[in-house]
C-alpha cells in the first residue's frame, strides 16, 4: 500500500495521455494507480467529478466548514467534504483545491474541545449526534497528518487527533460500539452506522501513525461480531448470508444492508479480507443490495450504503472475491450477468452511470435527506476511488 506522499511523485495522466490539468487542476500533480483502464474509465467521467468538485468548492461557508441542510451537522460535512477533495489529488499545500482543503483543517482544528471531542457544540443537532462529526473529522485530518509539511503545523495535528482518539476510547460503550454522542452521555446507548464511523476513523489514525488503543479496536471488532445475525444458512460458514443490526444493546430488528456493507468496508480497511464474517456480510449484500442504473433502494440511505459498498467493491477488484470464495468463479462462469455484483469494473459501469444521471445542472446531487454536500461529498468519493490518492481507501 503506498502512501499518500508518495503518489506525489506519480504522474498517471501520462498513461492515458491526459494532461494533469484534466484530473487535477492547473500546477496539481496528477495522482493514480497504475492502470491505464482506471484512467481511461475516469476521463468518461471527468467533467460530472470537476462540476461536482467545483460545486462543492463554492458551497465551502468562508471560515471553512460546510453544512448540512439548515445549517446542521458542520463537523461531519467538512470532514467529508474535505476528503471528497483530498480524492481529487489536492493536498493543504498543492493543488487546485489546497486553500478549501487547508481552511477546511484550521477550521476543525477550531473545533477541538478540552476533552479531545472535535465538535461544534453550538448546533443543536450536532450536539445530539456528535460521534459522527468526530468520527469523520479523525479520518480526513488523518489523510492530512499523513503528508507532512510544516512541523510545528505537524506537531498541531498530531497533538489533535492523539487527543481526539483518547475521546473515542473512552467514548466507546462496555460492548464495544458506539452511540450518537459519548457512552457516558447516553446511558451506554450504541448504534451500528456510529460504530463504524468509529472503526474506520481509528483505522485511518493508525495507518497515519497516531497511537490507537488495540483494545478499542478490538472491543468494536467484536462488537460488530454479537451485532451479526445469520439470515441465510449453509452447512459452509463462507456460503452462509449474514447481516448486521441497529443496535447491539437495544437489539435492532431485522439486519441492515448499509451496516452491513459498512462493516465489510471496515474489515477491510483493516486488511482482513479472509475474515469469515466479511464474506458472510458480502454475500448477504451481494443479494440485497441492487446495482442498477436506476437506484433502486428499498431499504433507505443510498447514499450512504453505496459510499461504503463502493469502497468493498473497489478493494475487491476484479478476483479478490473470487479467493475469497472459489465457488463464485464458477457461478460467474455459468452465468455472467452475476459478474455486476461481484466486480469493481462492472459495479463501476453501472453506477456512475447512474450517478452522471443524477447530477444536477449545478454540479451538486441533491437528493437523500441529509442535504446535497453530504450527497456530494459521498458521491465524489465513489467516482474517485479510482484515483487512490487516500490510503484509507487503497487496495
Amino acid at each position: 500500500m503506498w502512501t499518500r506522499r508518495e503518489f506525489l511523485g506519480r504522474t498517471g495522466a501520462a498513461i492515458a495521455g491526459m494532461s494533469a490539468t484534466s484530473l487535477g487542476g492547473a500546477g496539481s500533480p496528477a495522482r493514480a494507480a497504475d492502470d491505464p483502464e482506471a484512467w481511461r474509465f475516469l476521463a468518461r467521467y471527468q467533467d460530472c467529478i470537476d462540476r461536482g468538485l467545483q460545486w462543492l468548492a463554492k458551497a465551502q461557508a468562508r471560515d471553512g466548514h460546510w453544512e448540512a441542510m439548515h445549517g446542521n451537522y458542520p463537523v461531519a460535512m467538512t470532514g467529508l467534504a474535505g476528503l471528497a477533495l483530498l480524492c481529487e489529488g489536492s493536498t493543504p499545500t498543492q493543488g487546485r483545491y489546497s486553500r478549501n482543503i487547508e481552511d477546511a483543517v484550521e477550521w476543525l482544528l477550531s473545533r477541538v474541545q478540552p476533552n479531545g471531542l472535535i465538535a461544534n457544540l453550538q448546533n443543536q443537532e450536532e450536539r445530539h449526534r456528535y460521534m459522527y462529526g468526530h468520527g469523520y473529522a479523525i479520518t480526513f485530518l488523518s489523510q492530512v497528518f499523513g503528508e507532512g509539511g510544516d512541523p510545528r503545523r505537524r506537531e498541531h495535528l498530531r497533538r489533535a487527533l492523539e487527543r481526539a482518539i483518547e475521546f473515542t476510547a473512552r467514548a466507546q460503550t462496555r460492548l464495544g460500539g458506539w452511540g450518537y454522542v459519548s457512552a457516558a452521555d447516553s446511558s451506554d446507548f450504541d448504534e451500528g452506522s456510529v460504530t463504524v464511523t468509529q472503526l474506520q476513523a481509528l483505522r485511518a489514525a493508525r495507518d497515519a501513525g497516531i497511537p490507537v488503543p488495540k483494545e478499542t479496536i478490538d472491543k468494536a471488532k467484536d462488537y460488530l461480531r454479537k451485532s451479526t445475525q445469520v439470515v441465510r444458512h449453509d452447512p459452509d460458514p463462507r456460503k452462509r448470508e449474514a447481516g448486521v443490526i441497529y443496535s447491539l444493546r437495544h437489539g435492532g430488528g431485522n439486519v441492515r444492508p448499509p451496516l452491513t456493507a459498512a462493516g465489510i468496508a471496515c474489515m477491510f480497511s483493516a486488511g482482513e479480507y479472509e475474515n469469515e464474517l466479511a464474506i458472510q456480510w458480502l454475500n448477504y449484500c451481494m443479494r440485497n443490495i441492487p446495482i442498477d442504473r436506476t437506484g433502486r433502494d428499498s431499504f433507505g440511505h443510498w447514499e450512504y450504503t453505496h459510499f461504503y459498498y463502493a469502497q468493498v467493491l473497489y478493494v475487491l477488484g476484479e478476483d479478490r472475491h473470487a479467493k475469497m470464495r472459489p465457488d463464485l468463479a464458477e457461478i460467474e462462469r455459468r452465468d455472467p450477468s452475476q459478474r455486476v455484483l461481484l466486480k469493481w469494473s462492472r459495479y463501476r459501469e453501472v453506477v456512475f452511470d447512474f450517478l452522471k444521471s443524477r447530477q444536477s445542472a449545478n454540479g451538486s446531487w441533491g437528493y437523500g435527506g441529509v442535504g446535497p454536500v453530504f450527497t456530494t461529498a459521498l458521491h465524489l468519493i465513489i467516482l474517485q476511488l479510482d484515483k487512490a490518492a487516500l490510503p484509507i481507501f487503497q487496495r
